[in-house]
């Protein structure tokens, strides 16, 4: 054989890699071959091997990659075998970065799936449907093993394993006995057979959990359930969170499935293992022969993975769909979450409180972390943009331990069964999980990352107590400019460890993203959410509305735009434009946060800034709303009043405690209680009060007949960030035509006695509500907080004659109520301080 000279082969190896302006390209076609020359028109069949030539570049110290190399992926499906995996020696530099990125207009796909083919009709009657209702198909194998799965796609749109309920609704348990580890269910569809590798989906205040069925007895009407190992008692030792039975609210719900005999619903599969075909109801319009069925095989598409010591560096990706990944846990350890979709290895509730870190704390947790499609460690300078993961069955993008200086901007999360993206360790498989993490050496933190003007979308379909974005322990990390729609819970949460002890976390900032139509199962949930201690930490101008209605949560009033939640400390949280202020401060560090302007108020050009930003705008196209499920009712300002004698306060308090009534407060005078906030289902809050004081008379005022808000009445109005309320009462005459000539007054009072709101609002009154009930009247004038009434209430009349006379007319219809003294009319309710 002739040997060609080692310098003519240089030359043709820089030939094909070399292009002077932009560095080294190698293309990549599902038409290519890996044998060829990997040019654009000789390209190469994958990225595997694309990679490989890179990397021989780089190791070969090649002048043409002084620009960077290029691997260009034309238009098509790139179906893996194995991962793409991303090692050290794949670096580039920040001059000569490696990028693997979309040719012009086109949508490349690395896909971890396989089609499905040669479906044909049922020649029989499955479950009732008639012949030909559902398709069949050999179920793919892979050396000579049945492939395993639980979602499959048709035409890109997720199927639903097979269930017994229909639709959405979910039936709820009768009981769950922790001692026994088994659950009774309601059991009177008897076409539903207990059949190997079945399971039932429970929820459990803001998690859900994925049981294997061991066993179902049936006893009349009802069935008993037990279940497989280690899921069944990990399930019932642990505390939080936990199944829950309510007179109040319905116990948990759940639904069974994975089994034959529940496949009766147009969109619903099955997978018979034991005969190797999958089954398929189709629903309306889909036709055998022009449909794509897609199951996922691989559970992680991409590794980018280095060492402690040899990280990965400058490697990008531009312009790459990563579809169709698998998660196999739930199938073969079952799946009990503690939080954000960390599944629990053990947990249990201690019998005597207390752990070194935490005087109170009664249960232990070890968690471990599911698999992602897209999976970083030990790596900087990495970068994702104008990306789209999609179709995929566990977590999107997840940058893990050892990550920094990463940036993920542009980029479409859309149809994820867990969170879009996990960021920084949570907790290490070896340590109890409400410990703070505290590290020696700084190369394992995560930090410095930057997250942005990504859209995520119709996440969180599987696993529904995951999130749009869940981070860790995290430092210096931002998360600006994402829009975040259509999850099962929160949309972001930041932290972990339920402590305000010192740890790794510091300076995150959670800055101009716009999150709405969140909580779609789960309560107990926040737009953004924190957890533990972070100085320096900043949650500002983002855009937080629209929460959905879920039938099913354990509590249906524990929903709030932001949640600072155990331990949180060290927090500026300010202007931030949420539609109400529900917030929840729980159990925050003893070092507090600031909160300044989070509210209505807020202008509107932060609402309007907040969210995707150019050149990235194009994305909300994408925006994904279920406009069938419906959203939770705004809460509105109601007064309740309590009459009678030997109030316990305490014990008034802990009955409203579930109601989340909003800037709740209570108001007393001699046997007068009166509690002002905004409410859902006041009638609601009235029987729970009544039941618990059944001696008390109860009234709820919900006639609001008069209601100045500043911000709609005055002009560049700047609403104080904190008020404080003045409740006073009185009576109207017992004469109804003076009563209505009252009311008359006070529906007019904007268009004919316009002075008397410029006198409210040269007084700076935030708000002023007048309820009536009967002949009663509740006032309530909000002032900024620091301000006295006093002092302020005459500038109402300042300069302001007809407020005078505003003021005289309305006292021939005002009389003091029961037990005020002859000359006494409107008295003032003393605010009672609670602890």
């Amino acid at each position: 054989m002739r040997l060609i000279p080692f310098n003519k082969l240089l030359v043709v190896f820089l030939l094909v890699f070399t292009i002077s302006a932009t560095g080294a390209e190698i293309w990549v076609s599902p038409s290519g071959k890996d044998s060829n020359l990997g040019t654009k028109s000789n390209p190469l069949a994958t990225v595997h091997m694309a990679m490989r030539k890179a990397r021989e570049l780089r190791r070969l110290k090649d002048p043409s990659i002084k620009g960077g190399i290029r691997i260009i992926v034309m238009n098509g499906t790139y179906y893996l075998n194995e991962p793409l995996f991303v090692r050290p020696e794949d670096s580039g530099t920040a001059e000569s970065p490696t990028t693997i990125e979309a040719d012009v207009n086109a949508r490349p796909i690395i896909s971890g799936g396989i089609e499905i083919k040669n479906w044909t009709k049922s020649t029989t009657i499955i479950n009732g449907l008639k012949k030909g209702a559902v398709w069949v198909a050999d179920a793919p194998k892979k050396a000579g093993g049945l492939i395993d799965y639980r979602q499959l796609w048709v035409n890109g749109k997720k199927a639903v394993r097979a269930k017994n309920t229909a639709g959405t609704t979910m039936e709820r348990i009768l009981s769950w006995n922790h001692e026994e580890q088994t659950c009774w269910i309601p059991f009177k569809d008897k076409s539903v057979k207990f059949e190997p590798g079945m399971e039932m989906f429970i929820v459990q205040w803001w998690s859900n959990a994925n049981l294997r069925i061991k066993n179902i007895e049936v006893q009349k009407d009802s069935a008993k359930l037990s279940f497989e190992e280690p899921e069944s008692r990990i399930q019932s030792e642990h505390p939080w969170p936990a199944p829950w039975i309510s007179k109040n609210n319905g116990n948990s719900a759940y639904f069974l499935n994975n089994a034959f005999s529940l496949l009766n619903e147009p969109g619903e599969w099955y997978l018979d293992k034991k005969n190797a075909k999958i089954y398929y109801v189709p629903r309306a319009g889909e036709e055998i022969n022009s449909v794509i069925i897609t199951a996922p095989v691989l559970e992680n598409l991409v590794e980018v993975k280095g060492t402690i010591d040899s990280p990965v560096h400058h490697f990008q990706f531009k312009g790459i769909s990563f579809q169709y990944s698998n998660w196999l846990r739930p199938s073969q350890q079952g799946h009990v979450p503690l939080q954000s979709g960390l599944y629990l290895l053990d947990a249990y509730k201690l019998k005597v409180p207390g752990t070194p870190n935490q005087a109170s704390l009664e249960n232990q947790a070890w968690v471990g972390r599911p698999r992602a499609a897209v999976e970083v460690n030990y790596a900087n300078n990495i970068q994702f943009e104008s990306c789209r993961f999609e179709h995929l069955s566990s977590t999107g993008l997840d940058l893990n331990k050892g990550t920094n200086h990463n940036t993920v901007k542009g980029n479409l999360f859309k149809d994820i069964g867990g969170s879009a993206i996990n960021v920084g360790v949570f907790s290490e498989e070896a340590f109890e999980a409400h410990l703070p993490l505290i590290i020696k050496d700084e190369r394992e933190m995560c930090s410095d990352e930057v997250i942005s003007d990504n859209l995520i979308t119709n996440v969180t379909n599987e696993d529904w107590g995951t999130l749009g974005i869940s981070a860790g322990f995290v430092r210096n990390i931002t998360i600006e400019h994402n829009e975040i729609s259509d999850v099962s819970y929160s949309g972001m949460a930041m932290g972990w460890g339920w402590t305000h002890t010192p740890n790794v976390m510091q300076n995150n900032k959670i800055l101009g993203n716009k999150i709405h139509h969140y909580a779609k199962h789960l309560h107990d949930v926040a737009g953004i959410y924190t957890l533990s201690a972070q100085p320096g930490s900043r949650i500002e101008e983002n855009y937080i509305d629209k929460v959905y209605n879920s039938p099913y949560a354990h509590d249906p009033f524990l929903w709030l735009y932001l949640y600072t939640d155990e331990g949180s400390e060290g927090f500026t949280i300010k202007n931030n434009w949420i539609a109400e202020k529900k917030i929840l401060k729980n159990h925050n560090g003893p070092k507090g946060n600031i909160w300044e302007h989070n509210d209505p108020y807020v202008s509107y050009k932060i609402k309007d800034a907040a969210g995707i930003r150019a050149p990235y705008k194009d994305l909300e196209k994408e925006v994904v709303i279920d406009e069938k499920w419906g959203l939770q009712e705004m809460p509105k300002p109601y007064a309740i009043e309590l009459i009678g004698s030997d109030f316990d306060i305490e014990k008034i308090k802990s009955t409203l405690t579930g109601f989340r009534i909003v800037g709740q407060e209570l108001y007393q005078w001699k046997n007068h209680l009166v509690i002002y906030g905004k409410m859902n289902q006041p009638e609601r809050t009235k029987r729970k009060l009544a039941g618990a004081f059944p001696s008390l008379e109860i009234k709820i005022y919900e006639d609001l007949v008069y209601d100045f808000q500043n911000f709609e009445r005055c002009k560049d109005s700047k609403p104080a960030s904190d008020w404080e309320n003045v409740v006073l009462t009185a009576n109207l005459p017992t004469d109804e035509k003076l009563q209505k000539e009252y009311v008359e007054y006070h529906k007019t009072q904007f268009e004919k006695w316009p002075e008397v709101a410029k006198g409210f609002c040269n007084a700076d009154f935030q708000q002023l509500q007048v309820f009536k009930k009967d002949r009663q009247l509740i006032l309530v004038i909000s002032i900024p907080k620091g301000e006295n009434l006093d002092k302020l209430n005459p500038k109402t009349t300042q300069n302001n004659p007809r407020v005078d006379d505003w003021n005289v007319l309305m006292k021939k219809y005002q009389s003091g109520i029961e037990g005020t003294k002859p000359d006494e009319t409107w008295i003032f309710l003393n605010k009672v301080e609670t602890k």
